[in-house]
């Protein structure tokens, strides 16, 4: 055989590496790294979509309660964590910013014309 021939299999499997593995294997670290770092207090998502606070982490069955509403706590294992929120606070004025305006609804029969059109 001559390299040309085995040159082409082996750049294929260099391509292959650097375009999938790698980065699936970074992705993978980072989220190790991320469901490490989460303390009680911190606002979580896991991977079902639940939105909770962490109330306790146990490392040693890798473990965390988390509370989804006051006054309930659900253990999940610590690999359910997909992502940590911002723990910001909305303010006053952010939830007024947000609110819908309706317009005033209109009776049944009401005139809304200035009278100067004819009918």
């Amino acid at each position: 055989m001559d390299a040309a021939s085995l040159l082409l299999p082996i750049l294929l499997i260099a391509v292959f590496y650097f375009l999938l593995i790698r980065p699936q294997q970074k992705q993978r670290r980072q989220m190790a790294e991320l469901q490490q770092s989460v303390q009680p207090g911190s606002k979580v998502m896991t991977s079902a979509g639940l939105l909770a606070t962490v109330v306790e982490v146990d490392t040693e069955k890798d473990e965390i309660v988390l509370e989804v509403a006051p006054g309930v706590h659900n253990r999940y294992v610590r690999r359910a964590i997909v992502n940590v929120l911002p723990s910001e606070e909305p303010s006053v004025a952010d939830i007024a910013d947000d609110a819908p305006t309706h317009e005033p609804v209109q009776a049944k029969g009401e005139d809304r014309t200035n009278g100067d059109d004819i009918r």
